[in-house]
């Protein structure tokens, strides 16, 4: 059984720090954590934009800071979700040789959706239709063993 997941995005301010929240909020047995494929953020809060959507759906966010994703993350987590086909590229890439933690990719929870990624609302502004999209794969992913 999953313990330990790990949710990854570009700059870890909205997308992972976001289904971190609301995973946590649904499971909250499982050990979670989120990290950015970027450093750019590295210490910093959820964006506010983002804290704000997620707030008005009941899930808090202020104690979340972005770190970085590193290679020690494989041995760390018993899953990995990424939040698009870049962010699971990256991730795949600082895989030890020889590693067989498990990278998914978050919309893989959600098939009814159709969407093949979870867009980033730093550039979409809709922070509503991805928190709606990232509530439909925490479910998902919570059904999963």
């Amino acid at each position: 059984m999953v313990q330990k997941i790990l949710f990854v995005c570009l700059g870890n301010i909205c997308r992972s720090p976001a289904a971190e929240g609301v995973f946590r909020a649904i499971a909250p047995e499982v050990d979670t954590d989120s990290a950015g494929t970027g450093g750019w953020h590295v210490g910093e809060p959820p964006y506010g934009p983002m804290q704000t959507a997620a707030q008005a759906r009941g899930v808090d966010l202020s104690d979340l800071r972005a770190r970085q994703f590193s290679a020690e993350d494989f041995t760390r987590f018993d899953l990995i979700i990424g939040m698009d086909d870049a962010n699971i590229a990256e991730i795949e890439r600082l895989r030890p040789r020889g590693n067989q933690t498990p990278v998914r990719l978050f919309t893989d929870y959600a098939p009814q959706s159709g969407a093949s990624a979870v867009p980033d609302p730093y550039y979409t502004r809709d922070f509503e239709g991805t928190l709606t999209l990232i509530e439909e794969c925490a479910k998902g992913l919570r059904g999963v063993p």
